[in-house]
């Protein structure tokens, strides 16, 4: 049987909206079975009638033992993990004059430091399959500093990128690929409050989130490292 032919299950963080929600949405009709983390779980509309595929966790990037506890749940009820899709994120628009020390380390928390311990807890379940993926959704600030208020920001998204190479590193020999999805001005609530430019102009969540879908089903010998996605002309990206 091939790998596409079994049931396949993603852990999708920061579920509740968004990016996030899209993704899981777009794996579960593409047949995966997906397991959400939430800060408060609450059934989606789009799972109706598709309970046993959707698996609901009380999630927390700031609780440092919320992965394993996560994943824990998530092998317990489907018996595998095939990927995992690192969604959860936070923004502080300050400078990195303006940031202090705990607006640094809110962002490394939840950007860096909870997508590492979730590879760290899944890695065994990842590497069983021959075939796991991890996506971190970084973003084109973890591959330019666009603006003063932008830098702290990027300094996370940086290392997110850095940590998606360090996955795909570790694992590679084992058929982990990683890949650091890098988009810019997505439409969601983030956005909103960061860009002028109409909600029809930017990146839409639904586009993303078949981007994700396409990259968690390559084969091994299509490994895409990077993945940048933007809404408007820049000089790279």
């Amino acid at each position: 049987m091939s790998v596409h032919q079994i049931k396949r299950v993603a852990l999708i963080s920061g579920a509740s909206r968004g990016i996030g929600n899209h993704v899981a949405a777009e794996l579960l009709r593409q047949g995966w079975t997906v397991s959400l983390g939430m800060r408060k779980p609450v059934m989606p509309t789009w799972a109706v009638g598709h309970e046993d595929a959707v698996q609901l966790v009380a999630y927390d990037a700031d609780d440092t033992q919320a992965e394993q506890r996560w994943v824990n749940e998530a092998l317990q009820r489907f018996g595998r993990i095939d990927a995992i899709v690192a969604n959860a994120g936070i923004m502080i628009p300050k400078t990195v004059i303006e940031a202090d020390d705990e607006d640094i380390d809110a962002m490394f928390s939840v950007n860096v430091k909870a997508p590492r311990r979730l590879a760290k807890a899944a890695w065994d379940a990842l590497c069983a399959t021959g075939c796991g993926r991890f996506i971190i959704l970084a973003s084109l600030s973890g591959k330019r500093v666009k603006s003063a208020a932008a830098g702290s920001y990027s300094l996370s998204k940086f290392a997110a990128v850095a940590l998606s190479h360090a996955i795909r590193q570790a694992g590679f020999d084992k058929g982990v690929r990683a890949t650091a999805v890098c988009p810019g001005f997505v439409a969601t609530d983030m956005a909103a409050a960061l860009t002028d430019r109409p909600a029809d102009q930017l990146t839409q969540p639904a586009d993303l989130a078949c981007i994700i879908a396409m990259l968690i089903s390559l084969p091994n010998e299509a490994s895409v490292a990077e993945f940048a996605v933007n809404c408007q002309l820049e000089e790279f990206f």
